[in-house]
């Protein structure tokens, strides 16, 4: 059972705690022995039979978001792209291998308004969508697993037992995301009579659970063949958009150790999930995960009935996350005695450990401030406006700031505008971004940051340029603020 739980957003500002995203159950499976192991090389096509003209290795891969079906790509190798056009309509693409039960973990890109899927055994299809603007999926949605297909039933009846996700977990057009599938492959007797439907145990995307021990009656639409076999190749669609892969790993399947299946079974917790049907404030512990983890005491996690949601720190003036799908989980603080934590209940995008948003430095290359020695920062709480979105503000170098975030009206990302007043002398700046990447992207006026992870758009910095610099082996991206600076995060 699940305890679900709608709180609206209240102007007393009380402190509500909220916490954790439970670990999906993990099923026990037997493992066929003709299953393959290891990471898919992607130096050439030899993986492959017969790839079609579409089909191509190479280094990297972008999006253009104002172009349907356009992917740019640059030489190298280690990208399995497919960009089928109006002359090459493309095919789907089948592995030399074949599997039985089997761990498949690959990341993908998918164009804008791109469709395109992979098809266990070449038989039973987990769909791959750009459903960035998605609110609630259905099963030909990204992730979902498709439809099974009777063209003798009538018109509305065809398609039945498709599965849509849990919750929208993707990510926009031209960043990569994480498909994680355990899957147990049907079973036969000695005479080829099946004895055990086709089973996806998990299906996690973008670090969400989506899907969890699914019964598979048969081979989904546009499958190979309409049998179903012990084993068979994994299949990549190639007739419907531009997409790319990287990192496409299939192996055994491992069995869960029994002494922890037990574990769960003697001591079920039933999830209490914390809905935002309209926009909703919580304040919470927030916990980061890492080595060692850091944890945010201040936190306030602020949720949308766009379904994108963020958590800000009081304590640095800082957005440290923000995630698209449920918005939190309250297991950990509302069961038993609980620990005052949350986490967040959809796929999330974090911005590394926590730092002040603005910082006065003698150039733009100057060390960021470790701690508020010398800034006089104060947190001054917030405001709500006529909608419950708050407006936060604190004092820092004798200024007052103001700092607003809302959600864009298409669900595809925050707005931020911070509002300096009054602001003493001195070179102010703001840190926008970090990660291990942060390059300009020209064709979406933007910068794309960590590795293609998310989207930042400079949307008024009054004539100021930003600038890209190294931090600790990293990148940041600061802009010195003359008043005021806005941006928006897509991701």
């Amino acid at each position: 059972m699940t305890i679900t739980i709608s709180v609206k957003s209240m102007r007393n500002k009380a402190a509500l705690f909220c916490a954790g995203f439970l670990a999906p159950l993990y099923l026990q499976a037997q493992t066929a022995a003709t299953s393959p192991a290891g990471s898919m090389p992607l130096t050439d096509l030899s993986a492959f039979k017969n790839p079609g003209k579409t089909w191509q290795i190479v280094g990297d891969v972008s999006a253009n978001l104002g172009k349907d079906n356009n992917l740019s790509t640059s030489k190298g190798t280690n990208v399995l792209v497919n960009l089928p056009d109006k002359k090459n309509h493309g095919a789907d693409l089948y592995t030399t291998a074949e599997h039985g039960d089997a761990l498949l973990e690959f990341d993908y890109m998918m164009a804008k308004g791109s469709n395109s899927g992979v098809y266990l055994q070449g038989r039973y299809e987990l769909q791959l969508l750009d459903s960035w603007n998605v609110k609630t999926p259905k099963a030909s949605d990204n992730g979902g697993i498709y439809e099974r297909w009777d063209d003798s039933k009538p018109e509305g009846q065809k398609g039945y037992e498709g599965y849509p996700p849990r919750q929208n977990a993707s990510r926009a057009p031209g960043l990569w995301q994480h498909m994680k599938v355990a899957f147990q492959a049907p079973k036969f007797d000695g005479s080829g009579k099946k004895i055990q439907n086709a089973r996806m145990l998990s299906v996690e995307l973008n670090g969400v659970l989506i899907h969890e021990n699914l019964e598979l009656l048969g081979p989904t639409r546009g499958a190979v063949a309409n049998d179903e076999k012990a084993t068979g190749p994994l299949r990549f669609q190639g007739d419907h958009g531009a997409i790319a892969f990287r990192n496409i790993s299939i192996s055994n399947l491992p069995a869960a150790p029994q002494e922890q299946a037990n574990s769960r079974r003697n001591n079920p917790v039933d999830p209490i999930l914390v809905e935002a049907p309209t926009n909703t404030i919580l304040r919470s512990f927030m916990d980061i995960p890492g080595q060692p983890r850091t944890r945010v005491v201040h936190a306030v996690s602020v949720g949308s009935p766009q379904k994108v949601h963020y958590t800000y720190d009081l304590d640095k003036g800082a957005v440290i996350q923000v995630w698209r799908g449920n918005f939190l989980d309250a297991t950990p603080m509302w069961h038993d005695r609980g620990d005052g934590s949350s986490r967040p209940a959809g796929m999330v995008q974090r911005f590394g450990l926590p730092k002040f948003a603005l910082a006065k430095l003698g150039s733009a290359q100057a060390a960021w401030m470790a701690d508020s020695a010398g800034t006089s920062f104060r947190p001054k709480g917030y405001t709500l406006d006529e909608n419950d979105q708050p407006t936060f503000t604190y004092r820092i170098y004798g200024a007052t700031v103001l700092d607003a975030i809302r959600v864009l009206d298409n669900g595809q990302g925050i707005h931020r505008e911070i509002t300096v007043q009054n602001p003493a002398g001195g070179d102010l700046y703001a840190r926008l971004a970090e990660g291990s990447s942060i390059e300009e992207d020209k064709s979406n006026g933007a910068y794309v940051v960590d590795g293609k992870a998310y989207y930042l758009r400079l949307d008024d910095a009054k004539g100021t340029k930003p600038v890209v610099r190294d931090a600790d082996g990293r990148k940041e991206l600061v802009v010195p603020v003359k008043g005021k600076v806005g941006y928006s995060i897509l991701f």
